[in-house]
């Protein structure tokens, strides 16, 4: 299993910004996929995770109502759609694959991508 994020970059605030998280994996529809973030002044946290024909859901729920997470199976894709970007949303966006479940912790997923920038500017 190969992870990749996309779509990061710098977008003022306010703005959107749509991530995805490209696998290779001959087991895709069996991986539970997580976005996680790392901002500054904090540690890693887990966003949203979405569990293939079970689930997506946000481990805040503060962010539901901007953020929304989505899995495309044909083109092996996780995407997290960011609206409303606030300069607290500032970090590295990263992916991580765990067969059929998440885990909140970072260290307990199996496959890391690399991350992407997200930079919301003021």
């Amino acid at each position: 299993v190969q992870l990749v994020e996309t779509g990061g970059g710098v977008v003022q605030v306010g703005g959107s910004l749509r991530l995805s998280c490209v696998a290779s994996a001959f087991n895709f529809n069996d991986l539970a996929i997580a976005w996680f973030r790392r901002t500054p002044g904090k540690d890693r946290e887990a966003v949203a995770c979405s569990i293939p024909n079970i689930m997506d859901f946000f481990y805040d729920d503060s962010l539901k109502g901007r953020f929304t997470i989505s899995r495309d199976k044909a083109k092996m894709t996780v995407d997290l759609e960011m609206n409303g970007l606030t300069p607290e949303d500032t970090g590295v966006y990263s992916c991580a694959s765990r067969l059929y479940y998440c885990a909140r912790s970072w260290d307990n997923m199996d496959v890391w991508g690399k991350g992407t920038l997200v930079n919301v500017s003021s």
